[in-house]
């Protein structure tokens, strides 16, 4: 398969998950702001689930672009890694419509934490198969945030049986850590975008 076809594909699956997201945002009955409080939890939740498939869509797309080929082991750890992002509007309804209760909560952290696992999977299937190894390696030889996401999110969901808001904390503290860009990680992608394009 060519990398163009997977890479739009995946990009087409991130833009309905957004889309059903902010589908599933229903209008206030009342014409005031104070009409707008109840469903704060709601909007809170969306933002926060838009923040996260806005940091996985940029990261796929970085990952991809060091694929040299798409293996179907490639294409099945990416298929994989699309179905647990496309609970995201599920999970973020549920959360929101039960103003952070504790099961809400728990599944939302599992989603991401699934989301996570499968991302590190299809990172690994990648690896394999790149003509770019020394690249990778230097992009991901020290992937702390990687590792420290999922402790985070089961951290997350064993504090949502007690205190739920503690752990929507949690969840947003490591869409924060995402956020900020990694500048190591930001200059290997360019050197190797260069590369490419110095070789054409």
């Amino acid at each position: 398969m060519n990398k163009g076809r997977l890479e739009a594909f995946s990009d087409g699956v991130l833009a309905i998950v957004i889309t059903i997201m902010v589908l599933e945002l229903k209008v206030p009955d009342g014409a005031e702001f104070a009409a707008l409080l109840p469903l704060l939890p709601i909007l809170g939740g969306y933002a926060l689930s838009f923040v996260y498939v806005a940091i996985y869509w940029n990261n796929h797309h970085h990952l991809l672009s060091l694929a040299s080929r798409i293996t179907p082991g490639v294409m099945w750890a990416n298929m994989h890694f699309l179905f647990w992002l496309t609970l995201t509007p599920f999970v973020t309804e549920w959360m929101g419509r039960q103003s952070f209760q504790s099961a809400p909560i728990m599944a939302y952290g599992g989603i991401f934490f699934m989301s996570a696992v499968a991302y590190k999977i299809l990172q690994q299937q990648i690896s394999v198969t790149t003509i770019h190894p020394e690249t990778f390696k230097k992009a991901f030889q020290r992937d702390v945030k990687g590792i420290l996401s999922p402790v985070l999110y089961v951290a997350a969901i064993v504090i949502a049986l007690f205190a739920p808001v503690v752990s929507y904390g949690l969840y947003a503290l490591v869409a924060l850590m995402w956020i900020i860009p990694d500048r190591r990680l930001v200059a290997v992608f360019e050197a190797n975008h260069e590369e490419k394009t110095h070789s054409h």
